[in-house]
């Protein structure tokens, strides 16, 4: 493999601004690292037809990281997105004691609050963010979506996808329809919010001009959301399995 020819290309982008959560600088997705990239893996796989197949998807899951963005005039209502929490802070049973929101989410919570000053639209908040939304703002028309308590009090935190499912379940029953969503979400995590959010079938952004939280929380409850290393090996992970998915729905259909 031409691993030279590669490397260059990683460091071109690298060099290129990069401010995650915003609309991304002319020179994302640099056309120089793309082309790198097919030579590379053709070389690799001695096979460039499917290296020109595979490539769009390495370069999305793993050079992209921005969520497309709208302005604040055509977004409806803001959902959010939690990202990590804190173990219960009196102890307990952690499958039936609430985890504590932490400060990510308060985080999260600002920005909300930042972006309902420009445009006072509704807000669904996962409950981590929704606490702070309540108790530090006093914020209306929030809908918090909370874990789903099963008869004996065991608690089932739900997935970004769970909290989309609910949000559009709420959404659809609208006279005005679902609109148009303004995704909030962690840094790092806010393109695969913005994506879980569409694929669910709501159209949506980040609101254009806001930056994201993105310091990690090392008291996080949840391994993942510790470190960025492993959150971003995390993340990925997540997008490949969905498009997996989808690749293989769109082939059992018959479509290329």
């Amino acid at each position: 493999m031409e691993r030279r020819r590669f490397a260059a290309g990683i460091a071109a982008a690298a060099a290129a601004p990069a401010l995650l959560g915003a609309a991304p600088a002319p020179s994302h997705g640099d056309d120089g690292l793309r082309k790198a990239m097919r030579a590379a893996l053709g070389d690799e796989l001695d096979d460039r037809a499917t290296a020109r197949a595979v490539e769009p998807h390495l370069h999305d899951i793993g050079f992209d990281w921005h969520p497309p963005t709208a302005p604040l005039g055509r977004i409806d209502f803001l959902v959010a997105y939690g990202f990590g929490n804190r173990p219960p802070a009196g102890g307990g049973d952690p499958t039936k004691v609430m985890y504590e929101p932490g400060p990510v989410n308060e985080e999260l919570a600002d920005t909300v609050a930042r972006v309902r000053a420009h445009r006072d639209v509704p807000v669904y908040a996962q409950w981590e963010i929704a606490r702070f939304l309540k108790s530090k703002y006093g914020m209306t028309r929030v809908t918090s979506i909370e874990p789903v308590v099963a008869p004996d009090g065991t608690l089932t935190y739900l997935s970004t996808d769970g909290v989309a499912a609910q949000v559009v379940e709420a959404r659809k029953k609208l006279p005005e329809g679902v609109g148009t969503a303004g995704v909030i979400g962690f840094r790092d995590h806010v393109k695969r919010c913005v994506q879980t959010t569409n694929d669910r079938g709501m159209k949506a952004y980040a609101p254009a001009g806001f930056e994201m939280p993105g310091t990690y929380d090392p008291e996080s409850g949840q391994a993942w959301t510790r470190r960025r290393d492993l959150y971003l090996v995390h993340d990925m992970t997540a997008q490949w399995t969905v498009l997996r998915e989808k690749l293989i729905a769109r082939a059992d259909s018959g479509n290329s």
